[in-house]
């Protein structure tokens, strides 16, 4: 036991989780496609059913190879319990729906992810539930807005696409001296470089989809806390039927044995790049938050462990920039996703905001010419040669 409560992320990513599902001598977790789940004594069914034994009935509440990645992550978040969802916003959605009820009052940053902005701005109003949003990294304005009194405060640290910080800390002391739950989107950061529940937060959130992943190949979210929490959020999406298929689950889990790995080559490539652009006459400017020209780098060497694969830039000379530039890289997909083995690039337009109006994108601080890069595992010294060619085919007006 002692052992095991020493054991690294990089160690966790490839073991947790796992051993009580490996059957017949198998080294890997199967795939479970079955649907139900045969009981031949009606008690033990019955006690299955309403949770007083382990075991599965259905496959939208349950499944054995769900569950596996469920385990692992709510082990590497240092969490009691966790949760998983069809998508990463079917696990913001659900959760913020669980816990809110008209007349609620949210505090949240202007630069979270589109959709679930789009969430804030347009889908809770209609149910009378009140939300705020906030210049992202104003603290004092966040706690004023805090302390007026809310419910919620939900936070997304490094935000997508322009990798602003929170304070979870300062935020989080603020929000339960009101009695407000917290909630962390900590999809960019990923458990290799962020726990925000050690950090006094009550739920983490995660797009599965992207760098848990890495691969581009399975959609999935899981939220992870309290095991009072989560078995909340759990009954409403088990209702809701937001479930997680068992081959995501299973090509998730599969490409977590690689998590940290593969997070430390990206981040490692995205600060080598993001130096090179900081540097490029053609570039207005670089978004990364391990940069020291970074407005909160301070902030993130307190909370995280690296600073993530993650960044942005914006160019000179914005969106007719953006179509002379964007199709002349050779080692990058034109694509919205992110967190991939395969470095993944994309104006905000068509990625992170493509459900905002163009009004609307500016109002939340992102241009017409921000370009979003998800740094991949390629060697470092071709993603640059290819960014230098494909920047000097910009020509200037």
């Amino acid at each position: 036991m002692e052992a095991k409560k020493r054991l690294q992320a990089g160690t966790k990513s490839v073991w947790a989780g796992e051993k009580e599902y490996l059957v017949h001598g198998a080294t890997q977790v199967p795939v479970v496609h079955s649907v139900a789940y045969n009981y031949d004594d009606i008690d033990e069914w019955y006690e299955v059913a309403i949770g007083k034994r382990k075991g599965h009935i259905y496959g939208r509440n349950t499944n054995p190879t769900v569950q596996s990645f469920e385990d692992k992550v709510k082990i590497l978040e240092h969490a009691e319990a966790a949760t998983s969802f069809s998508t990463g916003m079917a696990a913001i959605s659900n959760s913020l729906l669980t816990i809110l009820k008209p007349g609620d009052r949210v505090v949240s940053i202007k630069d979270t992810y589109g959709g679930t902005n789009k969430i804030f701005s347009e889908f809770l109003p209609r149910l009378n539930i009140e939300v705020e949003l906030v210049e992202t990294g104003n603290h004092e304005e966040m706690e004023r807005e805090i302390a007026k009194g809310c419910n919620l405060v939900y936070l997304e640290t490094p935000t997508n696409p322009t990798v602003k910080i929170t304070d979870i800390v300062r935020i989080t002391k603020a929000a339960k001296k009101v009695g407000a739950l917290v909630f962390v989107d900590n999809t960019f950061a990923t458990p290799i470089n962020q726990n925000p529940l050690t950090l006094g937060v009550d739920l983490v959130i995660h797009s599965a989809t992207k760098f848990l992943g890495g691969h581009a190949d399975a959609l999935g979210g899981v939220v992870c806390g309290s095991e009072s929490l989560v078995k909340d959020i759990y009954h409403y999406r088990e209702i809701n039927g937001a479930t997680m298929d068992p081959m995501a689950a299973y090509l998730i889990l599969r490409g977590m044995k690689t998590l940290k790995l593969r997070v430390e080559k990206q981040q490692e490539n995205a600060m080598k790049v993001a130096q090179f652009l900081e540097d490029h006459e053609k570039i207005e400017q670089v978004y990364y938050p391990g940069l020291q020209t970074h407005t909160n780098h301070e902030i993130a060497k307190k909370q995280m462990k690296g600073f993530g694969g993650m960044l942005s830039f914006a160019l000179k000379g914005e969106l007719d920039a953006v179509r002379q530039f964007l199709p002349k890289l050779e080692y990058a997909h034109r694509a919205a996703n992110l967190g991939a083995v395969e470095t993944t690039v994309g104006p905000a337009r068509t990625t992170s905001h493509v459900e905002n109006t163009p009004e609307e994108r500016a109002a939340l601080g992102i241009p017409e010419g921000l370009v979003r890069y998800s740094a991949g595992i390629e060697d470092i010294d071709d993603l640059l040669n290819d960014l230098k060619q494909a920047l000097d085919e910009i020509k200037s007006h």
